[in-house]
């Protein structure tokens, strides 16, 4: 069930309703003054899919063959998002045949019939751009083959949104959205005749957003790396349809493409995916690459964050981590509470993975794939370390968050070391999260160590309350490591460590140092391209803080390498090299 409008997002509904409307009375376009090269991927199977009816959006699967795509209903906002987007006719234009030309014209001129008078969900203005940029990409593909006079209706409708797009682009919420709303509104400006006095104002908009949700490191606010994946491939499609056109992207516009290649090389695993963090999936196949290649821009950050994340490579391995507070105010809004949570890829094959968002899932399942439990992280009781907002107005909104994460990178003897640490316990149980991670130089091990510190004396006396409150018991805590459904795990040598196998024959041990129980338990894996949670496994150690300073190390490595890999679990095994 979705949430109720709020009053703002009800009068900016009616806004845009009203702007469709008004833009349904502007001047038609009657040509292309020029097409960009088209850019968007498809799939072709879900192009076949769509052919033999099978829809699927936001987790949702509706068999209806035979059936305009807008006869097909669902409860969840999402999945009309998805369809007024039209990012499927990208899956059709893949398979690219007579069955799937005829569904793509069907369904646009039934767009045309019912929604064209500015009614329907599909008038908004990040729906409106991305709608365009489609329909201005596969027009050969929709009118090749229909009647003379088919095309009329299809540039008085683009028309009509780019006239909305002018007016209401603004009304978009900063970030994504945006970039989609104004992108659109920039490609037709270049491509419809009559459009082009748009082009102007969208170029200092988009400059004006550049300058303002880019950061210096390239990063967004919400710190999504899939986000910036689409915000920075609109940038790139935006900058080469103007350079086709013979205009030139501005200088806010490159200097953000320049900041953001290499923050998302720094995001992206071994395998090409982006790490899966704050709502984000691995990224659409290829998506990266070619906004990447299509950038010109080269290299990668130096050692250190980008967009709040650490990286740990070597050889064949990386290994990502949550290095930073999560968003805050709106830009928490899907944010997940992930703080010092990692993910470690061996080649082409991830093994340690959060279990990513359950937007696609309902209310349920986003809720819980946004707590700390569903990340690779030590989590402190049954709680996590940040919480959704009591405030209604803010529901959604994260809360009671860590504030301070220090992080410190090295180089030690034999490999690469992160040192970092969160007080999203503090305020609770006056306990800060220590974290250091270790990557051996030849990429094939990765020794941990996790600490619960009371460190100041007002610390102590809050986790002596604690510990009051159980009873002496001792606080419990779990260290979770979600594996991907690929890998298949097993206990062995008496419970004492964990044989991981991938798919690529390669095998990694997991073992703990003995301080905390270990067990193999069930976990999900959640993509927004499947239809349900896929079931895997998670290495989960378990124990109580008991004292002022709790440690508890680990490692993984793989098989083959076991004894000249991640050094011993001894007491010394995290401590600072030394030179010699």
């Amino acid at each position: 069930m979705s949430k109720p409008e709020n009053l703002s997002a009800r009068w900016t509904r009616l806004l845009n309703l009203i702007a469709a409307r008004r833009a349904a009375l502007s001047r038609p376009a009657t040509a292309f003054l020029s097409q960009p090269e088209p850019r968007t991927i498809g799939s072709f199977a879900r192009g076949r899919q769509l052919c033999a009816g099978n829809f699927v959006f936001a987790g949702r699967l509706v068999a209806a063959p035979d059936t305009s795509i807008w006869d097909v209903e669902a409860d969840e906002p999402a999945f009309a998002e998805e369809q007024h987007g039209f990012g499927w006719l990208d899956d059709l234009a893949a398979v690219g045949d007579a069955a799937a030309r005829k569904r793509a014209q069907d369904w646009l001129w039934d767009w045309i019939a019912r929604y064209g008078n500015g009614s329907g969900p599909g008038w908004t203005p990040d729906l409106t751009g991305r709608r365009l940029i489609r329909w201005i990409n596969h027009a050969l593909f929709m009118l090749n083959g229909s009647a003379p006079d088919a095309s009329a209706p299809f540039f008085r409708s683009m028309a009509q949104q780019t006239t909305f797009l002018a007016r209401r682009w603004h009304s978009a919420s900063p970030g994504l959205p945006r970039f989609e709303a104004l992108t659109g509104l920039i490609y037709a400006g270049l491509s419809l005749e009559g459009m082009q006095a748009h082009v102007a104002p969208a170029m200092a908009a988009l400059a004006r957003e550049c300058d303002t949700q880019i950061d210096v490191m390239g990063g967004l606010p919400t710190r999504n790396p899939e986000d910036l994946l689409e915000v920075f491939t609109l940038l790139t499609w935006a900058a080469v349809a103007l350079g086709e056109s013979g205009q030139s992207a501005g200088e806010a516009h490159w200097r953000a493409i320049e900041r953001i290649a290499p923050t998302l090389r720094t995001l992206r695993h071994a395998d090409g995916g982006l790490a899966r963090f704050h709502g984000g999936g691995r990224g659409l196949e290829g998506r990266l690459d070619s906004a990447l290649a299509t950038s010109g821009v080269k290299g990668r950050h130096a050692d250190g964050l980008a967009m709040g994340f650490a990286r740990l490579s070597a050889g064949r391995t990386s290994v990502i981590i949550d290095a930073s507070p999560p968003p805050t105010g709106a830009a928490s809004i899907g944010a997940h509470a992930s703080t010092l949570a990692f993910e470690l890829t061996s080649g082409r094959r991830p093994l340690i993975v959060n279990c990513g968002s359950g937007q696609s899932f309902g209310a349920e399942w986003r809720r819980a794939g946004r707590a700390t439990p569903s990340h690779s992280t030590l989590v402190l009781g049954s709680g996590s370390s940040a919480r959704l907002s009591n405030d209604p107005r803010h529901s959604d909104w994260l809360t009671e968050a860590p504030r301070k994460v220090p992080v410190e990178l090295s180089q030690v003897t034999g490999g690469l070391r992160l040192e970092v640490a969160h007080d999203g316990y503090l305020r609770s149980h006056g306990l800060t999260h220590v974290r250091q991670l270790e990557l051996t130089t030849d990429g094939r091990g990765l020794a941990g160590e996790d600490m619960l510190l009371a460190i100041e004396a007002a610390d102590k006396r809050r986790f002596d309350q604690a510990m009051d409150q159980v009873r002496l018991h001792g606080v419990s805590f779990d260290i979770r490591f979600h594996l991907h459904p690929d890998v298949d795990a097993s206990v062995d040598l008496g419970g004492a460590a964990v044989s991981l196998a991938l798919r690529s024959g390669e095998i990694w041990i997991f073992r703990s140092d003995g301080r905390a129980g270990l067990s193999l338990q069930p976990s999900v894996y959640l993509e927004k391209t499947r239809l349900k949670p896929r079931a895997t496994k998670q290495i989960v150690l378990s124990g109580r803080a008991m004292e002022y300073a709790t440690h508890i190390r680990w490692s993984l490595a793989k098989a083959q390498d076991t004894p000249i890999g991640v050094r011993d679990l001894t007491e010394d095994a995290l401590e600072p090299a030394t030179d010699e």
